[in-house]
């Protein structure tokens, strides 16, 4: 996957990154599911979320290798870097704050055990929460969250 910045990548169309931000499927139940659990704990309100479906999140899964088309892997930005699968779901439920913080230990199982267990709930997120025929929409509440 190509790690090097989406900045210098003109086939991504400028987006507001200052800060972390948590690319996600819209159309699963489970995801927006997940999204919404953040938007409720996260206390510090610093992640941004961008549906992978929408125009700027396609060309950020071009840009680093990952089917445009099937948004299997989540990916997360952050201090200009960007994780994928188990460190970024990781990465994101310990930014959540105290008590999710501790999930930080997570970082250390190996990531080949992380990533399969990862790849599991992945392969079948619409089998376990189903499928929306729409995207997730945010309320007035917290759509400033949200990149659209």
């Amino acid at each position: 996957m190509n790690r090097y910045s989406y900045k210098n990548d003109p086939a991504v169309p400028p987006f507001p990154d200052e800060h972390p931000i948590f690319v996600f499927d819209a159309e699963c139940v489970f995801c927006s599911g997940w999204v919404q659990f953040a938007l409720k704990h996260e206390r510090e309100a610093k992640y941004r979320f961008l549906a992978a479906q929408s125009e700027v999140g396609r060309a950020l899964y071009r840009h680093y290798g990952l089917d445009d088309r099937d948004y299997e892997m989540n990916l997360f930005l952050e201090g200009g870097r960007a994780y994928f699968r188990s460190a970024a779901t990781i990465r994101v439920v310990a930014g959540l704050g105290f008590p999710w913080s501790i999930c930080r230990l997570f970082l250390v199982v190996p990531t080949k055990w992380a990533d399969t267990l990862y790849g599991l709930v992945a392969r079948n997120r619409y089998r376990l929460a189903g499928k929306t025929t729409a995207c997730f929409v945010p309320n007035a509440e917290t759509r400033h969250r949200f990149i659209l």
